[in-house]
């Protein structure tokens, strides 16, 4: 009991300064205006593509939205101890609350405006990042996955190459929404790998797909067998390649390299030796690559894998 013998203690004010303190924190650490670059990558690699920074930003917005959650309950946890700690010289039962409305509305409201500015935030930018119809692509490959490692067919007019990729019979699987932007009279090269296969400067196993800096690349995946996965680490983006569906995204490559890629879905015994490298180089390079391709008698395609399925083509008719 204080001197003048109220029931106030002298705590209260500590309880103020500790919930203003808090409050400030929270202010400071979510309304600066920083970029993706000013907050560490979280175990991310570098992106390495125009459209990689987006999804490093909503991986790290999300961390920082759960870091600010989580200094709000362990501020209260801890506040609650030090400040609601039995008294030392009162025995009896403190008042019990029950039932407390706004507090039980604010623990229903907080938690969905929590999960709903995050799932706009993903909605947003998932759509963006699958979108083909923002820029047409300037390369086309087809990613063809198989038990248990890559094929890549470059969709592309190569010199002394005949063929048309639209009317090609490996590519048949491929749906014609796809077809229909595929380059004309796109003869085509092809490169096909085994686990046994190494990247002649990396050494690094698996075949190497070869891709243009600074040009679009439209990937579009076909399976042979069962359910892989393309994923090119530092892209920060993995695509499922499923027979009987085809799926597609685009980037666009902007720093020069060799980097790692792998399946990402479980695919059977032999799933950890399906790698692959992935080399971006100028495209001057790039154009000679496929020449080399073609004078090693790598020309057409490799066959793209399952055609589509029943339903699948009613699904695609229906939203056209």
């Amino acid at each position: 009991m204080s001197p003048n013998g109220s029931d106030r203690s002298p705590r209260r004010p500590m309880r103020r300064k500790l919930l203003q303190a808090m409050t400030a924190g929270l202010v400071l650490a979510t309304a600066t205006g920083c970029t993706y670059k000013d907050f560490p990558r979280l175990g991310m690699p570098t992106p390495t593509t125009e459209e990689a920074p987006r999804i490093l930003s909503l991986w790290q917005g999300s961390w920082a939205a759960a870091l600010a959650v989580g200094v709000l309950v362990w501020g209260l946890i801890i506040w609650s101890a030090i400040f609601h700690r039995r008294s030392r010289t009162k025995v009896e039962v403190p008042p019990q609350t029950r039932y407390n409305m706004p507090i039980e509305a604010l623990y229903t409201v907080v938690p969905l405006v929590i999960v709903s500015v995050l799932f706009y935030f993903t909605a947003r930018d998932e759509s963006k990042l699958l979108s083909l119809s923002d820029k047409k692509p300037d390369v086309t490959v087809n990613v063809v996955g198989f038990q248990w490692s890559w094929g890549f067919n470059y969709i592309e007019p190569v010199p002394g190459v005949t063929g048309d990729a639209k009317t090609d019979k490996n590519l048949a699987a491929i749906p014609d929404r796809f077809k229909n932007e595929f380059p004309a009279n796109a003869g085509g090269v092809y490169d096909v790998g085994t686990p046994a296969s190494k990247d002649q400067d990396t050494h690094n196993p698996g075949p190497t797909l070869w891709l243009p800096e600074g040009k679009t690349v439209r990937f579009v995946l076909t399976s042979r067998d069962v359910i892989h996965s393309f994923w090119v680490v530092p892209f920060l983006m993995k695509m499922d390649v499923i027979p009987g569906h085809t799926n597609a995204f685009q980037v666009t490559p902007n720093k020069k390299g060799t980097f790692l890629g792998k399946c990402a879905e479980l695919c059977g015994v032999d799933h950890s030796r399906m790698l692959f490298n992935v080399k971006v180089v100028s495209p001057d390079d790039y154009e000679k690559h496929l020449e080399d391709l073609a004078k090693k008698g790598q020309t057409g395609y490799v066959p793209a894998g399952i055609a589509q399925t029943s339903h699948e083509k009613n699904r695609e008719t229906n939203n056209l």
